[in-house]
């Protein structure tokens, strides 16, 4: 009889080892994927500045075709981690913000149709850059909850599960954020 009841509790704790070992694999490619979709997304940003920055050259020669190299050296970079999405972050908003500076120097550039249709592709490409952030997040967060709860932590550390970076929100970005305490009062 303790024999029939050993073999039964080591059954039961094979399969939770096994059930918890595959919610980590899950949630760990679940991380994966969640930043290869913003990869993509980084990708087709940069794709729209291309066309933008193909555009201004129309205009302006000499300034554009610095950013057309810097657009197409940036987009074969690899998206591997928070640090990568960052990076790419930072050098899209300063490609961006170069190509609107063109645009203003360039009246009739500015009113181009195809140039306005391709600058609300690139706030769409934006939107959806923070909507795969919100998703790597979400996922990130629920795999560091298996990776720190007992008893999950027991099977992520004897696999060697880590806990994942978040995304955060760029220091320039924040501190151009108005003060809500002001904006409120």
């Amino acid at each position: 009889m303790t024999a029939i009841i050993l073999i039964i509790l080591a059954v039961v704790a094979i399969a939770w080892f096994v059930s918890t070992q595959r919610s980590l694999v899950n949630l760990d490619e679940m991380c994966k994927n969640a930043l290869g979709q913003i990869e993509v997304q980084l990708n087709s940003r940069w794709d729209a500045l291309l066309a933008l920055a193909q555009l201004a050259a129309q205009y302006a020669k000499h300034e554009s075709q610095t950013l057309i190299d810097v657009i197409r050296q940036r987009r074969a970079e690899d998206i591997s981690s928070p640090a990568s999405v960052a990076d790419q972050q930072q050098a899209l908003n300063s490609v961006m913000g170069r190509l609107i500076a063109i645009g203003e120097s360039y009246p009739e550039l500015k009113a181009d149709k195809l140039f306005l249709e391709t600058q609300a592709g690139v706030k769409q490409f934006e939107e959806n850059v923070r909507r795969a952030r919100m998703i790597y997040n979400d996922t990130a967060t629920k795999m560091n909850r298996m990776v720190r709860q007992w008893p999950s932590s027991f099977v992520a550390s004897i696999l060697k599960f880590d806990m994942k970076e978040y995304l955060k929100v760029d220091e320039a970005q924040k501190s151009s954020y108005p003060n809500l305490t002001e904006v409120f009062n």
